[in-house]
C-alpha cells in the first residue's frame, strides 16, 4: 500500500517481481537483503511471504510442483520473494517470463558442505536432520563426510543436491551471482543486481550509481551469518585429505561446471 501511494498504482503494477533464488547455504539472506533495498529506489514491496522451497525443513517432505507453482504465482508485481527452487520446467517458465527479475546465487560447494554441517548441528534445532547430525554422528569428521556423500534414506550427496539447480545456469533471463563476488567485488556485483532489475522492467527513480549504493547499504551482516564471516575458501581449514578425495569421487566435474576449478588437481 505504501509503495502504491508513493509511486502510484500504475507504477507498482508495471514493476517486475524480484525473486532471490539460491542453493541452500549460499547467501540467501544476503541476496534477499539486497533486493529489499529496491523498496527505497522504486515501486517494490517486501512480500512478507515465506520462502518458496522444494523441501520442507522440519519434515523433509518434497513439495509438489503444484505447491511450488502456487507459491510463485502468489507474487504480485513489485513483490520481493525468495526461496530454494529447483530448475523445474514450470518454475523456469515463471521466473524467466516477462515481468520477473530473478536471481540465482550459488557458492563453492566445498564451503557449502562445511556451512551445512554447522547449520544442522548448531543452528537449526527444528530441522529434520538436526537430531541425526547432533546425536547420531559423533564428530565433525563424520558430519562433514555425511554432508559430502549423503546418508542412505536420510540425505542425498552434495552432487545430487546440486544437480536439480544446475538448469538455472542455462537461462540468461536469470542473473547468476556468486556469493564470493559479494566479498571480493561487492560494488560491481551489486551494480549487476541493479542493472538486471532495470533491464527486466524495474522503474528505478535514481541512477545506477545511487541505486547501487542504496542496495549495498541494505546489507545487514548481523542477519546474514554466511556473509558476516566474510570468509571464502574456508573449506581448506576443514577438509582433510580424505575429505578432498571423497568430494572428488562424489562430485566428479561439478566444480569445473560451476567455474570454481580449472581441473581436478586441487
Amino acid at each position: 500500500m505504501r509503495a502504491a501511494l508513493r509511486y502510484g498504482k500504475p507504477s507498482l503494477g508495471a514493476a517486475p517481481v524480484l525473486f532471490a533464488n539460491s542453493f541452500p547455504k549460499s547467501g540467501t539472506h544476503l541476496l534477499t537483503q539486497v533486493l529489499k533495498g529496491f523498496t527505497r529506489i522504486g515501486p517494490a514491496v517486501d512480500s512478507g511471504l515465506p520462502a518458496t522451497v522444494t523441501f520442507e525443513g522440519d519434515t523433509g517432505r518434497q513439495r509438489s510442483v503444484g505447491e511450488i507453482v502456487r507459491d510463485l504465482e502468489r507474487l504480485l508485481p513489485g513483490d520481493i520473494g525468495y526461496g530454494h527452487v529447483h530448475a523445474l520446467p514450470e518454475a523456469v517458465t515463471l521466473l524467466c517470463q516477462r515481468g520477473t527479475a530473478a536471481y540465482f546465487i550459488l557458492r563453492d560447494p566445498r564451503d557449502v558442505v562445511v556451512s551445512h554441517v554447522h547449520y544442522l548441528t548448531d543452528m537449526k534445532a527444528d530441522h529434520i536432520h538436526h537430531h541425526y547430525y547432533q546425536e547420531v554422528l559423533e564428530n565433525f569428521d563424520q558430519r562433514l563426510q555425511a554432508s559430502i556423500e549423503g546418508v542412505p534414506s536420510v540425505l542425498p550427496n552434495i552432487q545430487e543436491r546440486f544437480e536439480p539447480y544446475m538448469g538455472w545456469l542455462d537461462h540468461c533471463e536469470v542473473l547468476l551471482l556468486r556469493f564470493e563476488d559479494f566479498v571480493l567485488a561487492r560494488g560491481e556485483t551489486i551494480e549487476r543486481v541493479f542493472i538486471h532489475a532495470v533491464e527486466r522492467g524495474f522503474p528505478a527513480v535514481c541512477n545506477r550509481e545511487t541505486g547501487s549504493q542504496i542496495l549495498e547499504s541494505s546489507i545487514d551482516p548481523a542477519h546474514s551469518p554466511t556473509f558476516r564471516s566474510g570468509k571464502i575458501g574456508g573449506w581448506r581449514e576443514s577438509f582433510a585429505q580424505h575429505h578432498k578425495q571423497l568430494f572428488k569421487e562424489v562430485t566428479g566435474d561439478l566444480l569445473l561446471r560451476l567455474g570454481y576449478e580449472q581441473d581436478n588437481d586441487w
